[in-house]
């Protein structure tokens, strides 16, 4: 037998030739891993976290394993969840390479969506020892006769970029996978060893309940944190003189001037925007401004075709690129080693979404990470320096788990019923360790069961709900047709109804969303994956075009564009709006700023941290008044309907609502009944929330967020793979069951949890709750301005651009700007 710390010999003699050593953290995952225990290994992109899980599983099987270096086939040891397919393959590679040079005889494979399926038979008649997988794939395999042999062997399971899965549908994947992989260990009477379990994360704001989560009711886990930080040189990218620069926009592209040169200065750039409209814009103007890009530059984002995606990550990989205008899609911890600046176009929104795109580049641990922020507007500027304020102090946000997502267990349990079937009591006593289910009550199971068996009170008409039938003292799914259906849709990501796009020739372009198609009249143009297109017809679910010379494009408008601002990135920017008022020296963003605060200060005011400014004016197109909570257009958007309501129970009147992620416009051509004696009553946080319901079309909004709860439940089938329903068809078949469901059972469980849903995500009413606590502790400052004002200047654009072309847009604004100089 091999002595008990051969492995870590091994492994630090292996790292020695290299010329390298283990930092701590990682030492210290090792040892934990050897011992028994699970945990989050929390550290800075670029620092080694996979090496720190993978080589621990490698050095505890070198210390079981005298002839390591010869013994195969030795079943599943490692399970590695990845949440993007775009990491698996890099992941794989590193791992692969580690072995090759310890002469480790495992075999490194991958599973998603795209893995052919020969190799996915092949896979499960040999597991291989690692195998790296996405949580949707790791369900499909619940879902396949006799699949607890798959993980006999299996010793560790990592879940990859934990911080990016908590808090959504798919984290709870995770957590429900989590559980029964435990489950199945525990029936193993033979050789019984816990499963270890190990989270691998960015840094958030509530780590400690993520472990929590992460582990479900076992919580003998360990948070190992590197203790390095990681180097942020951030650089805010500025205009001549504020005076020129736009008080209003949302592309940045009279920045450009500026970022080509941050380009040709560096060997290869990774330029984000938030929404692929932008970046095909900027991709566009970039090779427009700079022509001797072309072949140097490519576009990333996940409409763009999966093959050009592939080539796109292994061009960065090789060196081959000197930028790459992405958006999200490049995100997470793919390895482009040789990236060495990252360019952040516009409010990245939060403050970990901006530190990770960070970490893109100088992707090793002695490395600076390089980031230039470009501002789009003028009051973005602030970002600019309230981002790097954070950064200094080490302010992030936290990720809230999602809890009771009724639509996500109805789903495993047919999944796991489409395998070997469940014992009713059993399953229970399975989600119940996790921490999304842990208060499920034995009356809401029952309700469960009687769903996915009968379709439940109203539905138990119909045949196509009565999926899972009781055999053998065990739930389980008979029809071949149910099981087939439901494998091809499992998964939590639903989406808007993605079209191809494919020349008359046949070739493949991309994929776009169904409404932006169907604004469109044949010979219209527009652009994707950096082609000017002209649309000639949708045919069988493809839109068919052809190459466009046409000056004027349109660029497509993406479903889910506009992301909130954190509350994070807003506490931090109004202090950076207080430093401005009350002492901007030494901060270079906020004195270059100086002209337009001034401009500020004239004609209104500039609130400091613990006042609410709201601005009343009556211009030509009649009354306004605007608030600046700095909380995101989400909770501005409820807190302007909430208004509105209380507003006209003093006098009937109706708005026009407008809002952006510093503030909001309630607009009406009546002047607005508020002043300094009723503002309190306005802002007041007595009956908020019942006011809240009556403000909002609660029923509209959760008649859509219904819909995708449907399907994730499996009311509805999407259809068969190139012959999806069309969304209109969809959204009619959820539409339909929402108004059966409402009238005839309106304490559907599902019903009930699209109106939570709504309150939580699409309102965010908690923060909205905190945010009318916070006004009750400050002091409201009402401005009467005659001209428009540099905050309120950039909301009252966004309205127009809702209502205009966008050549009108343009030279409204271009009259606006005029008028208030």
């Amino acid at each position: 037998m091999p002595q008990k710390n051969t492995g870590h010999k091994v492994i630090t003699d292996w790292l020695a030739a290299k010329g390298l050593s283990a930092f701590p953290f990682q030492e210290e995952t090792w040892q934990m891993h050897v011992e028994g225990l699970s945990g989050i290994v929390n550290a800075p992109t670029g620092f080694g976290k996979t090496y720190s899980v993978f080589l621990a599983v490698v050095i505890d099987w070198i210390n079981r394993t005298p002839d390591y270096k010869s013994k195969q086939g030795n079943g599943l040891q490692l399970l590695w969840v990845s949440p993007l397919r775009a990491l698996a393959k890099d992941i794989a590679r590193a791992m692969e390479e580690a072995l090759q040079e310890l002469e480790i005889p495992w075999r490194v494979s991958i599973r998603n969506g795209d893995t052919p399926t020969a190799e996915r038979e092949r896979q499960k008649k040999h597991m291989p020892e690692v195998l790296v997988i996405t949580p949707e794939s790791l369900h499909l395999l619940f879902a396949s006769k006799n699949h607890a042999s798959f993980f006999e062997t299996l010793t560790c399971v990592a879940i990859d970029e934990w911080h990016e899965l908590l808090g959504s549908k798919r984290g709870v994947q995770i957590e429900l996978a989590l559980a029964h992989l435990k489950w199945l260990r525990k029936k193993q009477e033979e050789n019984y060893q816990p499963l270890r379990i190990w989270g691998i994360s960015a840094t958030i704001g509530n780590m400690e309940e993520a472990m929590h989560v992460l582990l479900g009711e076992e919580q003998n886990g360990v948070m190992i944190r590197a203790q390095q930080k990681k180097k942020i040189n951030i650089e805010t990218i500025l205009p001549e003189s504020v005076e020129r620069f736009p008080w209003a926009g949302h592309l940045g592209l009279k920045m450009i001037e500026y970022v080509i040169p941050i380009i040709r200065n560096s060997r290869s750039t990774l330029l984000f925007t938030n929404v692929r409209s932008q970046a095909e814009m900027w991709y566009q103007k970039l090779l427009d401004a700079a022509p001797d890009l072309a072949g140097a530059i490519a576009l990333h984002h996940s409409s763009i075709e999966m093959e050009t995606r592939l080539w796109v990550e292994e061009a960065l990989h090789k060196g081959k690129l000197q930028v790459v205008v992405c958006t999200a899609s490049l995100d997470l911890g793919v390895d482009f080693r040789p990236v060495d600046t990252v360019i952040q176009i516009g409010s990245p929104k939060g403050i970990a979404r901006f530190m990770q795109r960070a970490g893109r580049s100088g992707h090793s641990p002695d490395a600076v990470s390089n980031i230039y922020f470009v501002p789009t507007h003028s009051l973005e500027i602030v970002e600019g320096a309230a981002l790097k304020k954070a950064y200094e102090e080490e302010i992030i946000e936290s990720r809230n788990p999602v809890v009771m997502a009724f639509d996500v267990l109805i789903q495993y349990m047919v999944t796991i019923a489409t395998g070997d079937g469940f014992a009713a009591e059993e399953l229970l006593a399975e989600v119940r360790t996790t921490n999304c289910y842990a208060d499920v009550s034995d009356d809401e199971w029952q309700w469960m069961l009687s769903f996915v068996t009968t379709g439940g009170k109203t539905l138990n008409g119909y045949d196509e709900y009565h999926k899972v039938v009781q055999a053998d003292g065990l739930y389980k799914v008979l029809s071949r047709k149910v099981a087939m259906r439901h494998r091809m849709h499992i998964g939590t990501i639903v989406g808007d109804a993605i079209l191809q796009v494919k020349f008359l020739g046949g070739g493949f372009v991309g994929t776009i969303e169904e409404y932006f198609i169907s604004s469109l009249s044949p010979g219209d143009s527009f652009i994707l994956a950096g082609n000017r297109l002209e649309f000639i017809r949708l045919k069988d679910m493809v839109v068919q075009v052809k190459r466009s010379k046409a000056e004027h494009a349109r660029v497509p408008a993406w479903g889910g564009g506009r992301i909130p601002l954190s509350s994070n990135l807003g506490t931090v920017l109004r202090h950076a709006f207080q430093e401005a008022s009350i002492n901007p020296s030494g901060d270079e963003l906020l004195e270059f700023l100086q002209p337009l605060f001034d401009t500020q200060r004239e004609r209104s005011v500039i609130p400091k941290e613990d006042e609410l400014l709201v601005e009343m004016m009556e211009i030509k197109d009649g009354y306004h008044l605007f608030v600046y909570p700095f909380e995101g257009r989400l909770v501005h958007q409820a807190m302007a309907s909430l208004l509105a309501y209380r507003i006209s129970q003093i006098r009937r009147m109706t708005f026009t609502i407008a809002m952006n992620d510093y503030g909001f416009e309630l607009y009406s051509d009546q002047p607005i009944p508020v002043d300094e004696e009723n503002i309190r009553e306005i802002f007041s946080l007595e009956n908020w929330y019942t006011d809240l319901q009556r403000s909002i079309n609660n029923a509209e909004m959760g008649r859509r967020k219904f819909r995708d709860i449907a399907v994730i439940a499996g009311l509805i089938f999407q259809g068969f793979p190139g012959e999806q329903k069309r969304q209109r068809h969809l959204q009619n078949s959820s539409g339909l069951l929402y108004d059966v469901l409402v009238g005839n059972e309106p304490n559907h469980l599902l019903l009930q949890q699209a109106y939570h849903e709504v309150l939580t995500y699409e309102i965010e009413s908690e923060r909205l709750h905190k945010l009318l606590e916070r006004i009750e502790q400050s002091k409201i400052v009402i401005s009467r301005p005659e001209k428009l004002t540099p905050f309120c200047f950039p909301i009252k654009v966004d309205r127009l651009r809702e209502e205009l072309s966008t050549e009108s847009l343009v030279d409204r604004i271009r009259r606006m700007q005029a008028q208030a100089e």
